[in-house]
């Protein structure tokens, strides 16, 4: 078979058994070769790489670039102002370490720990108010009532977000990552763009202790960031901070209920939660793709050429599965040797947040399950209902019940 005959074989997986099950869908193209090209929802096309070895090098490689100065003409995808696209996930070299460079401090292990009462604070006030609205009405739902609002209580404390605006932001991303119609993606940048805008505007007039406050004295005093990069990296530290969390958080509960087992050794040995945490990373990891990559230049992978300019879609989700890389790779296993995942990226663009999400993720799941000690769910399993799609593979909500 030609690498032409093999990319044309699946030109459209994106459809509703994807949406039933993406897992089953990314197995299917694994086993039917490495690199395939695939027909986007808006109806552009990518390749989609499939195969963990080849994944991880293409995180690596430095003709993938994210940048969007290489894509080809005509490429879609999110059409984002200057201030929102000048971010770290659109930007290589030289200005993507200087970024990396002024946010990094925000993320040591000092600021880290400094969260950790916060964090704690926030989880057990809303596992409290969990527990009331499941008293008083015999079941709650998870995602709505603590899987969402814990995040933002992070990223909004890391960046001085006022609580009040915490949930709208949210909201709007959710509006941009799944729409409902073409017209909620325009309508929900431009709400983000204004909201940053202003906030950047308080924070400059009142600045605090906070990392946004820090990014502005760097960018006024120092001139080191233009105005552009520093509401991007606002934007890019609000979204990825609490979306993936929020996605994580819910799906990684649902697994943990529907492996009993596993769920009962945490509880007997807490010290096993963090290695729960690192399968649950690889296991049910939401965000299905790295972001898009275009080649610099005609290349190859997995024995397949890809023209320069195309768009390149590396699957971590899939990667996370690959029988060749992990063995049975569909069990979850806490207790499992090797669990070098690539949930939260490799190489240069390697996630900065990571520390955090792994403190805040860990510290959700002690907390919900020591105050709720018999969790489960409100409902059948199969009647839950996800957002779905090339992107993202989360739940919509999680209704559960405990005994008062």
């Amino acid at each position: 078979m030609t690498s032409q005959n093999a990319a044309l074989k699946h030109p459209e997986p994106f459809d509703e058994t994807f949406r039933a099950n993406p897992y089953a869908v990314y197995a299917h193209l694994r086993e039917a070769g490495p690199v395939h090209q695939v027909a986007l929802p808006d109806g552009s096309l990518a390749w989609i790489v499939t195969r963990e070895a080849d994944v991880r090098t293409g995180l690596i490689d430095p003709r993938l670039s994210v940048s969007k100065v290489h894509a080809r003409t005509g490429y879609k995808g999110f059409s984002l102002p200057p201030a929102l696209d000048a971010n770290l996930l659109n930007i290589e070299a030289g200005d993507h370490l200087r970024l990396r460079r002024l946010v990094s401090s925000g993320f040591t292990a000092r600021r880290v720990a400094s969260l950790r009462p916060q964090i704690q604070a926030a989880a057990d006030g809303l596992a409290d108010r969990l527990a009331r609205r499941i008293a008083s009405q015999g079941h709650a739902d998870l995602v709505a009532e603590y899987a969402n609002p814990l995040p933002l209580v992070v990223i909004g404390e890391l960046l001085g977000v006022p609580e009040a605006d915490r949930q709208p932001f949210s909201a709007w991303v959710g509006a941009m990552i799944a729409p409902k119609t073409p017209q909620d993606v325009a309508a929900a940048i431009g709400r983000i763009h204004n909201f940053l805008i202003d906030l950047v505007a308080d924070r400059r007039a009142r600045p605090g202790d906070d990392l946004l406050s820090d990014l502005i004295a760097a960018r006024d005093v120092d001139d080191r960031l233009t105005e552009d990069e520093l509401v991007s990296l606002a934007f890019l530290i609000l979204m990825a901070g609490s979306e993936n969390a929020q996605h994580l958080i819910s799906g990684g509960l649902l697994t943990l209920l529907d492996h009993p087992d596993q769920l009962a050794a945490i509880r007997d040995d807490w010290s096993l939660l963090p290695e729960a945490v690192e399968e649950l990373l690889r296991y049910a990891l939401p965000n299905q793709m790295a972001i898009r990559r275009f080649p610099t230049e005609q290349m190859e992978i997995g024995g397949i050429r890809i023209p320069a300019g195309d768009t390149v879609l590396l699957c971590l989700a899939s990667a996370n599965r690959d029988p060749e890389r992990y063995p049975d790779p569909d069990r979850f296993d806490i207790r499992r040797e090797d669990k070098a995942h690539l949930a939260l990226g490799h190489g240069l663009h390697y996630c900065l947040g990571a520390p955090l999400a792994r403190v805040e993720i860990a510290l959700a799941f002690s907390t919900l399950l020591t105050r709720l000690p018999d969790l489960r769910l409100a409902v059948p399993a199969e009647r839950l209902r996800w957002n779905t799609s090339f992107r993202s593979h989360a739940l919509r909500e999680l209704p559960i019940t405990a005994s008062p």
